[in-house]
C-alpha cells in the first residue's frame, strides 16, 4: 500500500518541496527521522520526517495517485 504525506514545511528545500503538496512515500525510517519521497525533481530523496504529516485520502484519489506515481518509478 502506497502511503502519502503532506508537506507542512519546506525550509531550506524551497525548490525541491512544495508546501501543502501531497507526496508519495518511497521508504520510511531508512535513516531515523527521515522519509524518502519523490520530490519536485521527480526523483526520490530523503527529507526530515518532521516536514510532513500523514494524510488519508479517499480511496478513489489514493488509487489515482498510486497509479500515477507507480508509473513514474
Amino acid at each position: 500500500m502506497l502511503k502519502f504525506l503532506i508537506c507542512v514545511n519546506n525550509k531550506n528545500y524551497e525548490t525541491s518541496l512544495e508546501k501543502w503538496k501531497v507526496y508519495p512515500v518511497v521508504k520510511e525510517e531508512e535513516i531515523e527521522g527521515y522519509v524518502r519521497i519523490i520530490d519536485e525533481s521527480g526523483e526520490d530523496y530523503l527529507y526530515p520526517k518532521e516536514y510532513f504529516l500523514p494524510i488519508e485520502l479517499p480511496t478513489v484519489v489514493s488509487e489515482k495517485l498510486r497509479k500515477e506515481y507507480l508509473e513514474r518509478i
